[in-house]
């Protein structure tokens, strides 16, 4: 076990770490230089250029204000701009005018935007409005429960690792699972309910080491350096997204510089990296980079005897062969390792308590958009693969090294073609609609779980065996019309219906809808009611013979919400909602539960990846409430986000009797604060809080011993209240013509060590908490160049 430096050393290296970052020599800064801001502005319903904006950087203290007019193409450069974090002002009658905070500018490579500003009504064209930090999303996708994270609001967060997704985990309706992990638990839904999309490609799972049949894992695989902004919908979602019951979050991958080449090197907390990224002629861009983790090196030095190793490559190039097309191609592909260190009797006991993960992925896409005269048109030919080899061994013993009692070596790869259309069908009327398929083939599964991981509610011993593929086809078709009813009401009408034909060619439709009603200039108010289905997971299909017969579920969504803009970059808004599950999978060798999985960390405390009987009979409700406080940075140089989730979750398996979900956390808050006192620094913190999770005891004696105890399923009591808070801070340099941004995170300042789970430990033959290791201070460096 890794021995951590006593509170004095710690203290003395924090200290240590902030002289550097506070000092350098004047030889190597240079004086106060500035950079350029490119863009372009285009409507949020159609994509049409939109020339005539006035485009207004503030002035400061130290600079005038500077202003720019879009063109024909909606382009337009700043040039002039003063290196730090800034805000635009844009205006144009007919839209409404926007802020658009935390633009980074350098002198190494220019800020490039793409701006969307929504229409109004022709009788509010020529009022004169203040510009909102808070543009609306699209409404026919996005109509309610949907925050946005620009991409220095990700980079900057502090204790989430530069990973994108713990970044959106302090959003409302997201609660709080394992430390070490970035599963997203949203309004009560499992992991594997949560759909990721990546410039518009569905991904399975984003994650190094990810759990198959789930969507979270230890850290995202997308590079936070090419995002450009992620937004996370906790339901409500429009008919363009389906497969999915909790939540979608979808990432948008920035461009490439178009006027120079320029380069970044960095390290963080878990590796280090570098990019390239520069124009293709005169019409297109490239991002290309490359990351490395050092974890292997720092767990070898340690001592661990479970050593981790990653590595991913993250390419983009957009090409624009006319003013009305362009194409992108997207490439992300990683690996990850898992070795051991089987030294010691002590790490060969540790190395049998976990489950392997071994992992190939990549995914890709080919998107093609052409603007229309009042709409946009989007293709998009995407393919996901991931090979899993995933093994846990037992202790070995007297002169017998250990040997493999679990193993899942399988691959899944799936071809998918969608064409996406919006068009304004009348000044008041768009319609969005589409046609989705998708051909899962290459599905191999080879798959070894002893008897003694898998018992039957009698306690049973029913091994597995499976070496199976199989191919899936599915597809989807759905249409949406939304329509503005005065100057006040939008109203949202849609209906999708897809097709699984692997799944005994079942057939779902889910109707939606949606209303969002402009009080004034600073207030809404809306309302969601919709169905969504979600089809198995392909791992559960091949658990058990009898799951070749499972069923999508459906989750029946009801949401209401008020929103209203305090200050100009203020915003409080409050939502209720309920969720009714039907046909949830349940647990037939566990008669108490519905199927509910997060991370498996070790195959002998449950059976893993739902390797098992179910059935499609699981009912649930999920009703809660949630308030959002949030500050945008601006003049006033603070940036806060206040949230507040109340929920109740029951679920019904095959014994009838309801019980607390596997996440019900009645309550979650997250607090986060940032200080940008000057173009230099900036100081940030977060806290999270959580009432615990429940926990299901062991059986303490006779031949079930160390094993869960499904009769009390949920009723071990809970563990302790969840708190956690990190610091960081941040420094900005200019050297030359490059720009350098240290930083110093502090993970756990704190020092608690809040429980994650209970384990059953062989040698005490007693239970045990898993608690989260202490302060882990990291440095991140980040040069561009």
């Amino acid at each position: 076990m890794i021995t951590w430096p006593t509170a004095a050393s710690r203290t003395r290296i924090l200290l240590l770490a902030l002289v550097a970052m506070g000092c350098a020599s004047p030889s190597l800064l240079a004086a106060q230089s500035t950079g350029t801001i490119l863009g372009r502005v285009v409507s949020a319903a159609t994509r049409e250029a939109i020339p005539g904006v006035v485009i207004r950087v503030p002035a400061t203290a130290s600079a005038n204000a500077l202003t720019a007019l879009s063109d024909s193409v909606g382009g337009f450069v700043l040039r002039n701009v003063p290196v730090g974090v800034t805000r635009l002002e844009l205006r144009r009658i007919g839209f409404a005018p926007i802020v658009r905070s935390d633009i980074v500018v350098s002198t190494a490579r220019s800020a490039e935007l793409l701006v969307e500003l929504t229409p109004v009504a022709t009788e509010l064209a020529a009022v004169t409005v203040a510009p909102t930090y808070f543009p609306p999303l699209p409404p026919a996708s996005f109509p309610v429960s949907t925050q946005r994270f620009g991409a220095e609001e990700v980079r900057r967060a502090p204790g989430v690792q530069e990973d994108v997704v713990r970044a959106v985990s302090v959003l409302p309706g997201v609660g709080v699972t394992t430390a070490g992990r970035n599963d997203l638990v949203v309004r009560g839904g499992a992991p594997f309910e949560n759909l990721f999309t990546v410039d518009g490609i569905e991904v399975p799972n984003i994650n190094h080491f990810g759990t198959q049949g789930s969507t979270g894992g230890p850290l995202s695989l997308i590079n936070v350096a090419f995002v450009e902004d992620v937004a996370l919908s906790a339901g409500g979602f429009g008919v363009r997204y389906s497969d999915r019951t909790a939540s979608v979050t979808a990432i948008r991958l920035r461009e490439g510089s178009r006027d120079r080449i320029s380069g970044s090197v960095n390290i963080s907390a878990t590796g280090g990296g570098a990019y390239v990224e520069g124009p293709l002629g005169a019409r297109g861009s490239f991002l290309l980079g490359v990351r490395r983790s050092y974890l292997d090196f720092i767990f070898k030095a340690a001592g661990f005897g479970f050593i981790p190793s990653y590595r991913d490559l993250t390419g983009k190039a957009v090409w624009r062969p006319s003013s009305r097309d362009q194409l992108s191609a997207v490439l992300i592909g990683a690996q990850g390792t898992v070795t051991f260190n089987n030294d010691t009797d002590e790490n060969r006991f540790e190395n049998s308590r976990v489950v392997a993960p071994q992992q190939d992925q990549y995914f890709s896409g080919l998107i093609w958009q052409r603007t229309l005269s009042k709409g946009l048109l989007t293709a998009t030919l995407g393919r996901t693969f991931t090979r899993y080899t995933t093994t846990q061994n037992d202790s070995g013993g007297p002169g017998r090294e250990p040997s493999v009692v679990f193993a899942a070596n399988t691959t899944e790869g799936e071809q998918s073609l969608r064409t996406d259309l919006q068009w304004q069908l009348a000044p008041r009327v768009d319609v969005e609609t589409g046609v989705v398929a998708k051909y899962g083939s290459d599905l191999r599964y080879d798959l070894t779980v002893p008897g003694a991981f898998r018992r039957d509610a009698a306690y049973v011993e029913q091994p597995l065996r499976r070496d199976t593929s199989f191919t899936a086809t599915r597809g989807a078709l759905y249409s949406q019309a939304t329509t503005r009813v005065g100057d006040r009401l939008r109203v949202t009408l849609g209906v999708r219906g897809d097709w699984y034909r692997y799944l005994s060619n079942a057939v779902r439709a889910a109707p939606r809808a949606s209303a969002v009603w402009q009080h004034d200039a600073r207030t809404t108010a809306s309302v969601s009611v919709g169905r969504y289905w979600q089809p198995p997971q392909l791992i559960w299909l091949v658990g058990d013979t009898s799951n070749a017969s499972l069923k999508p579920f459906a989750a029946d969504q009801a949401i209401a919400g008020v929103s209203r803009t305090l200050r100009d970059d203020v915003k409080l808004q409050v939502e209720v909602y309920g969720k009714r599950y039907r046909q949830y999978p349940a647990r037939r060798f566990r008669p108490q539960a519905v199927l509910q999985p997060s991370g498996f960390d070790d195959a002998t405390n449950d059976i893993p990846f739902g390797l098992e009987p179910l059935a499609n009979v699981g009912r649930g409700t999920v009703i809660g409430a949630e308030l959002l406080l949030q500050k945008k940075l601006s003049q006033v140089p603070v940036y806060a986000l206040l949230t507040v989730s109340a929920n109740r979750t029951r679920f019904t398996a095959i014994d009838g009797v309801e019980r607390p979900g596997a996440f019900d956390a009645p309550v979650v808050a997250n607090v986060l604060l940032g200080w940008r006192p000057n173009a230099k620094w900036e100081l940030s913190t977060r806290l999270r809080t959580a009432t615990g999770l429940l926990t299901t005891p062991f059986v303490n004696a006779g031949v079930r011993e160390g094993t869960l105890d499904f009769t009390q399923y949920n009723a071990g009591g809970r563990l302790p209240q969840f708190f956690s808070l990190d610091a960081r801070v941040d420094r900005r340099w200019q050297v030359g013509k490059s720009q350098l941004i240290t930083y110093l995170d502090v993970q756990n300042a704190t020092a608690r060590q809040n429980v994650s789970a209970v384990a059953w430990n062989a040698r005490l033959r007693a239970p045990e908490r898993q608690t989260s290791i202490g302060v882990l201070p990291s440095i991140g460096i980040d040069w561009t160049f």
